[in-house]
């Protein structure tokens, strides 16, 4: 298996690929002034295994087209979907988020927890902009520090995973540059990562190593989730995902 087969392999049975909570993802649809009556169209882009679909899905009057790249999870949300029977309410779609086959104005919601980084936040705020109808909403979690200094450690860190990687003002900026409004903003607490994510993910090491016979690219995998996890517990006032809910202009 390569890395990324691993990595997959390794995440493919957990509720969710990042920091997140039922709660968390609650509270960022509790920001927007849906119609009630209307049957909404949703598209949840980078679902993942779709812990956040599952509870879309379950709390709103619409239908989902959830989209990953990797069928492997896909697999994992229709088990979901049928288990809590919400098939006829999520449509699951094999698709790089660089190349969705949606139309203009065709959906009410764009949803996308921990995933917009894949194409670039500003990147996904123009291309997902198209998709969605005026007055529509965009729900996204994103990399964010929530202090405004930091150690050089952590600051050289995300700088070099990921350049985008700025505090919640200057996000907002981009989100309002690129003709859309602000309706709600929160980070995640901690108990998101550590209780949520980074507690299963401890769990989950030693079958994974198991099953893909301590190799030492399965072992590489291990170390450098931990290596994720200890910097996070060492760092966790100064970053998190931020969740920010605009609405299209």
């Amino acid at each position: 298996m390569t890395e990324l087969e691993l990595i997959i392999d390794f995440h493919k049975n957990s509720e969710r690929q990042g920091p997140g909570s039922k709660k968390e993802t609650l509270k960022a649809l509790g920001f927007m002034d849906l119609p009630i009556t209307q049957k909404l169209k949703v598209a949840d882009i980078g679902c993942g295994s779709g812990g956040q679909t599952i509870t879309l899905a379950q709390n709103l009057n619409a239908k989902i087209t959830a989209v990953d790249l990797f069928p492997e999870f896909l697999s994992e949300l229709n088990e979901k979907a049928k288990k809590f029977g919400l098939i006829e309410k999520i449509k699951t779609l094999e698709k790089s988020m660089e190349d969705l086959p949606f139309k203009n104005e065709e959906y009410d919601i764009i949803w996308s927890e921990g995933a917009i980084y894949n194409i670039g936040f500003e990147n996904g705020l123009k291309k997902w902009k198209d998709y969605l109808k005026v007055g529509g909403y965009l729900a996204v979690s994103e990399i964010t520090w929530i202090t405004y200094s930091r150690p050089k450690e952590i600051e050289d860190f995300w700088k070099q995973e990921y350049p985008e990687v700025d505090t919640a003002s200057n996000k907002i900026k981009l989100i309002e540059n690129n003709g859309y409004s602000l309706v709600g903003y929160f980070y995640l607490k901690p108990e998101s990562w550590i209780k949520n994510y980074y507690k299963p993910m401890k769990e989950r090491f030693k079958a994974f190593l198991e099953r893909n016979n301590n190799s030492s690219i399965a072992r590489k995998v291990v170390d450098e989730h931990n290596a994720e996890m200890e910097l996070y517990l060492k760092y966790k006032e100064y970053y998190s995902y931020g969740f920010y809910i605009a609405r299209k202009n």
